[in-house]
């Protein structure tokens, strides 16, 4: 399992994002179904302090709009989903299900914690690579967020 740096509290729905994000690597690599991992999570981590709504929700929610997720993240990239590293494509299937599936989550917010998730699991630069996707991504599927008011 993949091991994060302790960071000073972060929020609730952030733990519940890096956990979301160790949890779909493990989905990626090994194949186990998310309620397995969801039930390993929970008795091997404390999730007082983690959205153990949204954690579920992403767990879950990723891998069942999979293809959809991939089909957005398409047009946005340099290359194919499946050349991705697997932590680039954790953070982007997460970024992407937030942008489509929950509107009630800022593009900005969507965009920092990709980029932050980045910074702590992936390359050295695999921030700003994440960040231009995303940010595409939020351009083509959050327009009249982005609008000036």
């Amino acid at each position: 399992m993949i091991e994060a740096e302790n960071s000073s509290s972060p929020s609730a729905r952030r733990k519940a994002r890096r956990f979301a994000l160790q949890g779909l690597y493990q989905w990626q690599l090994a194949g186990a179904e998310p309620s397995e991992i969801e039930m390993q999570f929970r008795r091997d981590n404390n999730m007082k302090k983690v959205d153990r709504e949204y954690f579920h929700e992403l767990l879950h929610g990723v891998p069942a709009h999979v293809e959809e997720l991939d089909e957005a993240l398409q047009p946005a990239l340099d290359r194919k989903v499946v050349e991705l590293s697997q932590i680039e494509k954790v953070i982007l299937r997460i970024g992407a299900f937030e942008l489509l599936h929950r509107v009630d989550v800022p593009y900005r917010v969507v965009l920092n914690e990709g980029i932050e998730l980045a910074k702590l699991f992936g390359a050295d630069d695999s921030f700003k690579y994440v960040n231009g996707v995303l940010d595409k991504l939020a351009r083509k599927f959050r327009r009249l967020e982005q609008a000036p008011r």
